[in-house]
């Protein structure tokens, strides 16, 4: 009896580069709900403090709860079509298009902080500083259990790769399951935003202590277009990283540099050269590629180039294809 993807002619085969942790997906959801609460806690007291630096902090944490629940449905999302065969290349760019969303987010975060720290500084308000500075010091130490949280489900997860060979008439030649050990950049997004919502926390603080202690005023607002340069800057960051795998510019990575070398080594003597190289990622260390050479070794057969490419594990599928010339 035939499968339902033999029916529908769709390829049995499982393109799966990537494994969720679910001890990361724990971590971030977790984290999101108490910076949620915390940041709920800091609009409303530097509303009712009148403090430009809290309410920019608060702000600001708004931008990291929604990232960080971004990095937690990313995880439930890569989790639940990770065997969906429509995805061609697996689920793993789904955790980067949330990465990619929550640094657009933040750069208007950034703006508004901007807006509301430049109308502060020209129409200055009473600030309670006091009751303003133990809220901050709240939101700092909140931030300090949250790196801590997701410091703790940081667990080494494994990349599950097929290492897929295609040649003419489609046989497979060369095929292994490749267990690697890296960092996970999902959880590393989410605990950088932890991270940069800490220094802004700090920044509110010392805002704070200068208005209260020495009467000034200015800093406060100061403080909160030094929290929002943060924020762009890091956003910027993200949205270069991110960016970057999403359209696939992945040519002047050393693996591509790599494949070049195997290819020169399998010359041997003969006339061999690349017509033809397109390389890009399908997991965290994890890459794909699609390889035609022109060669006049008889000899020289896709089988050949599966087996001398996979002494670089991180190439976990591979099309190769060979044009013999006279």
């Amino acid at each position: 009896m035939k499968t339902t993807e033999e029916m529908h002619g769709v390829c049995s085969r499982r393109h799966t580069f990537h494994e969720t942790s679910r001890k990361a997906e724990r971590g971030t959801r977790l984290v999101m709900w108490i910076t949620a609460a915390m940041m709920v806690v800091e609009i409303g007291a530097g509303w009712w403090f009148n403090s430009m630096a809290l309410l920019a902090d608060g702000w600001h944490m708004s931008s990291h709860a929604l990232a960080i629940g971004l990095s937690a449905f990313a995880y439930g999302a890569a989790r639940r079509y990770a065997h969906d065969p429509r995805f061609a290349f697996g689920t793993w760019k789904m955790e980067i298009l949330a990465g990619f969303t929550s640094a657009v987010f933040l750069l208007g975060i950034a703006g508004l902080m901007v807006f509301g720290s430049i109308e502060r500084l020209l129409a200055p308000e009473a600030i309670h500083y006091e009751e303003a500075m133990i809220v901050a010091a709240i939101g700092l130490a909140v931030n300090v259990v949250c790196a801590f949280i997701l410091g703790g489900a940081h667990d080494h997860g494994h990349e599950h790769g097929h290492h897929h060979g295609h040649h003419h008439g489609h046989d497979e030649h060369h095929r292994h399951e490749q267990h690697g050990h890296h960092h996970d950049l999902n959880l590393k997004a989410a605990y950088v935003h932890v991270i940069t919502d800490a220094a802004t926390s700090v920044l509110a603080i010392v805002a704070l202590a200068g208005g209260w202690l020495y009467g000034w005023a200015w800093l406060d607002p100061l403080m909160g277009i030094a929290g929002a340069v943060l924020v762009a800057a890091w956003a910027r960051n993200l949205i270069a990283d991110t960016g970057k795998i999403l359209l696939d510019r992945e040519m002047d990575h050393p693996i591509v540099d790599e494949i070049r070398e195997v290819v020169a080594d399998a010359a041997t003597g003969r006339s061999l050269r690349i017509d033809d190289l397109h390389v890009w990622r399908v997991g965290k260390q994890s890459f794909a590629c699609a390889l035609s050479l022109i060669t006049d070794d008889a000899g020289l057969t896709p089988a050949r180039m599966h087996e001398l490419l996979s002494v670089h594990p991180e190439i976990v599928h591979s099309t190769i294809e060979i044009h013999h010339a006279a």
